[in-house]
């Protein structure tokens, strides 16, 4: 810490303080806050990722901060700084906390036709929880603070500061500051607020009464950590469980409770399992359409609690017989300790419904899940998955068809495994993979998309190179989006011509060779015996690596049903 009247130019500061909090990687695309990465490089080891778009760089400042817990960082010149805010839509949605910095306007030039400016403040306020300017170097030590104090707490998400100057350059002045961090706030959570007992208890009378309750849980319980008390509850009192997708890895698909995901890119065991049950306990979700299918996974009317850090998402969309307001993990907590295990025998019949539910699934799927079919059938790159992703993996995920297929037939062995998802930006897995690399560099990286989705930010394959960034991208290649076929035939009236597969399908491309032509590990797979064998090889590889499996452009993944 600094005496008074000790003058530091805004970079020192900024530079300092981003180390203090912990913060290993920052992404972006030049030119911004040039005189920070210049005192980042003489002050600091924060690796300057450069890449090829902004968007990108948000992304991989996304899933740095969901693997992690650790806000990300990503930043953008003014001119950039559009394509930035694009990027922080899937961080807000999915409750990542990001923290993007962009150059802006100067005061004494606005409104006289500067190049390249435009007041792009506005375009940042519905992707963020808070958005704000810094106009005099003086005020970057308490602005960062807020950043990282509002990003990690209650319901995690995205922070914009705007820098004054095209690139910043307010971080060239000088002023009397110091680089105060608050370490409490460079993780997520950092305050577990406690409910209070008689909602507690409320709460756990309704579950411990109910014949056939159930668990949806969601992103809420992976950012408390409170996987394993979520676990210890359903088996106190024998209920079963469901997540959102943004839950996935709260609970084991192998779990015998374990449902596996509800809603619209969901297994089906899950959807049948909330539509039969006379209590829904909701904890850490927002209850949006995704998860519940639109409302309709469960209907809304059907008995409902739930468990939330934010109140407003407290009964947003179903009427509740009663809320916690509270931390996940603390709720959990009081919950088991209170927990009457004797209520768990009225669910017995309860259990073996659920172990049906789960057993039917599995038999009505066994046949893709273990296809030989050529070309490869994308259930069975699931199943592969499943079975032979290292125990202490992180699995990142793309939206669409990449979403479905995984959402319903990937299970998650151990509590050791992590999952991420694209809140629904398709292009965003590749890149949040190394993101989610950079901020985790002893654990493997495996994201799964498809080739509609990987040529979104393809060029981020040479920055991956370039930082050794040595995630394993599984690209399902079927030379089409195709997720888009029903709804193309449907806008033909059910008789698509030749000319409307224009609309979703591309030229075939070998992603195996454009990766080793950049420089990466790249290996094609044809037959699905050969997708065990070629994921060894590329996590032994230590360098970035894509598997590119061929598969057929006619599998389309199985719709949610109600």
């Amino acid at each position: 810490m600094l005496g008074h009247n000790t003058k530091r130019t805004g970079a020192e500061v900024l530079a300092d303080m981003l180390a203090g909090y912990g913060v290993t990687h920052v992404f972006m695309v030049p030119a911004v806050l040039r005189r920070t990465f210049a005192e980042m490089e003489r002050r600091t080891k924060i690796a300057r990722v450069h890449c090829h778009g902004e968007k990108s760089a948000a992304y991989m400042a996304d899933g740095y901060a969901r693997a992690s817990g650790k806000p990300g960082i990503c930043m953008a010149q003014v001119i950039g700084a559009l394509n930035l805010a694009a990027g922080l839509r899937d961080a807000y949605l999915a409750h990542a906390p990001v923290i993007a910095f962009t150059g802006g306007r100067d005061p004494k030039t606005k409104f006289r036709k500067v190049y390249q400016e435009v007041d792009d403040v506005p375009a940042f306020e519905p992707v963020t929880k808070m958005n704000a300017t810094v106009d005099d170097v003086a005020r970057i030590p308490d602005m960062v603070r807020q950043a990282f104090r509002t990003a990690t707490t209650g319901a995690p998400g995205p922070v914009h500061l705007q820098f004054r100057g095209n690139e910043g350059q307010v971080d060239v002045e000088e002023a009397e500051i110091e680089a105060l961090v608050e370490q409490q706030f460079a993780l997520v959570p950092p305050f577990r607020p406690a409910p209070q007992p008689e909602q507690v208890k409320a709460a756990l009378e309704l579950l411990q009464k109910a014949e056939r309750p159930i668990i949806v849980a969601g992103g809420g319980v992976h950012a408390s950590g409170a996987a394993r008390e979520l676990v210890a509850l359903a088996e106190a009192l024998q209920i079963p469980v469901a997540t959102s997708l943004n839950g996935k890895d709260v609970i084991p698909g192998v779990h015998s409770l374990s449902l596996g995901v509800a809603g619209t890119y969901s297994r089906e065991s899950a959807n049948r399992a909330v539509n039969r049950a006379d209590l829904v306990c909701f904890i850490g979700t927002e209850t949006g359409g995704m998860t519940t299918h639109f409302w309709a996974v469960p209907k809304i009317g059907t008995p409902a609690i739930q468990i939330d850090i934010e109140p407003e998402a407290l009964g947003r969309n179903y009427p509740l017989q009663a809320s916690v307001l509270g931390d996940a993990k603390t709720v959990l907590a009081m919950m088991l300790a209170q927990a009457d295990k004797a209520s768990a025998k009225k669910r017995e019949a309860w259990i073996k419904e659920i172990g049906t539910l789960r057993s039917d699934w599995y038999a009505k799927y066994k046949a893709d899940l273990e296809s030989d079919v050529v070309p490869i059938h994308p259930a069975r790159i699931c199943h592969e998955l499943t079975q032979h992703v290292p125990d202490d993996a992180i699995v990142v995920v793309d939206t669409g068809h990449a979403g479905m297929w995984m959402g319903g037939m990937y299970d998650l062995r151990k509590p050791t495994q992590s999952y991420m998802r694209s809140a629904g930006h398709l292009g965003w897995a590749f890149p949040a993979g190394l993101g989610a690399k950079a901020a985790c560099p002893e654990r493997p990286v495996v994201t799964f998309t498809g080739d509609a989705g990987f040529w979104y930010h393809v060029a981020e394959l040479e920055t991956a190179v370039r930082w050794n960034l040595a995630s394993v991208t599984v690209v399902n290649n079927n030379g089409g989006g195709n997720q888009s076929k029903r709804g193309f035939d449907r806008a033909y009236g059910n008789e698509p011509t030749a000319q409307s597969r224009e609309l979703w399908t591309y030229k075939p491309m070998n992603f195996a060779r454009l990766a080793e032509d950049i420089g990466a590990f790249g290996i094609r797979v044809e037959k699905a015996s050969d997708i065990a064998p070629a994921l060894a090889k590329a996590l032994a590889a230590k360098r970035p690596a894509v598997i590119d499996v061929v598969c057929d452009i006619e599998f389309l993944a199985p719709t949610a049903v109600t």
